[in-house]
């Protein structure tokens, strides 16, 4: 019977260490600049809405002032051909452009 216990209780422990077992996430950050953006409430937070909408962003900055966008992302989830995608199809697909990654 105490070897029954011992054994249930070892089942147990490495149950849940296995369960418990974290997920680690590469992330990776890229800047992009992008051409079009004509004015900072609309333009700016309009394509830094549709970034952070994306699954695994973890941040998306868009800057008017400098035209850039900084994104950090988790690259399972993520890559630079998404990301620019999705960049130059907000605003209907035809304003924004995606000029340099770095």
């Amino acid at each position: 019977m105490k070897n029954l216990k011992f054994i249930a209780i070892i089942a147990f422990a490495l149950t849940t260490l296995v369960a418990c077992k974290k997920e680690t996430k590469e992330l990776a950050t890229t800047n992009l600049t992008i051409d079009g953006m004509t004015c900072e409430i609309g333009c700016a937070k309009l394509i830094e809405g549709k970034l952070q909408g994306l699954d695994g962003v973890k941040e998306a900055k868009v800057d008017f002032e400098t035209k850039s966008a900084s994104i950090t992302y988790d690259v399972s989830q993520q890559d630079i051909t998404s990301l620019t995608a999705t960049v130059e199809k907000a605003g209907g697909g035809e304003l924004y452009k995606v000029v340099e990654n770095k």
